[in-house]
């Protein structure tokens, strides 16, 4: 008996945790203030490091920062940042940790302003466009995210540099980068196909 192959993911797929991320989260468009501020406050620890790596401590970070409350983290204080760096189920990174801080109280002074986080980052999606065959495809970064992240800067964002804010663009679905032939790319391109014009 010949077993089925399995399907084919952009990534993730040696992974049960990385695949379903990969299947329900990646690439689907996110518009909630308090999801935004935690993909993006994660996007800013996973710098430098595999993105499996922060996926395996979100429930650690998610504790450590009080559910990325962007009210309760806009409150810490020093005796926080000392709390956060000393727990070793977490990215113990200063400046990261700081900036994530200054990301919840930039987030709050918005919202004070008239304005959400959401409607900034959706300002930024670009046109639709044809689906990437390969990862050499993908960009890094773009001159939509070099933007964003620049407006994110004078917001009162930190960490948040052009390749940081393309990976949260992706996260939240602003862009869609699943490749061609993946499995959700297929799934999502069929359910499309099937829409009836209107």
């Amino acid at each position: 008996m010949t077993s089925t192959p399995a399907p084919f993911r952009c990534f993730g797929g040696s992974d049960p945790l990385y695949a379903a991320y990969h299947d329900d989260e990646w690439g689907v468009p996110v518009h909630d203030e308090h999801a935004l501020y935690e993909r993006i406050s994660l996007e800013a620890f996973q710098s430098g490091l595999a993105w499996i790596t922060i996926l395996r401590k979100r429930p650690a970070f998610r504790e450590a920062f009080a559910g990325f409350d962007p009210r309760v983290v806009a409150s810490y204080g020093e005796d926080d940042v000392a709390r956060l760096l000393s727990d070793d189920r977490i990215v113990r990174n200063r400046a990261k940790v700081e900036a994530t801080i200054a990301n919840a109280r930039a987030l709050l002074a918005l919202h004070a302003s008239g304005r959400t986080l959401d409607a900034v980052l959706w300002s930024y999606a670009p046109a639709p466009r044809p689906r990437p065959l390969t990862w050499a495809d993908v960009p890094g970064r773009t001159p939509g995210s070099a933007a964003l992240a620049k407006e994110l800067k004078s917001l009162g964002f930190r960490f948040v540099g052009p390749t940081t804010a393309y990976a949260a663009m992706q996260a939240c679905g602003v862009v869609d980068d699943h490749l061609a032939d993946c499995v959700v790319a297929r799934r999502l391109d069929a359910a499309v196909a099937a829409t009836p014009a209107e």
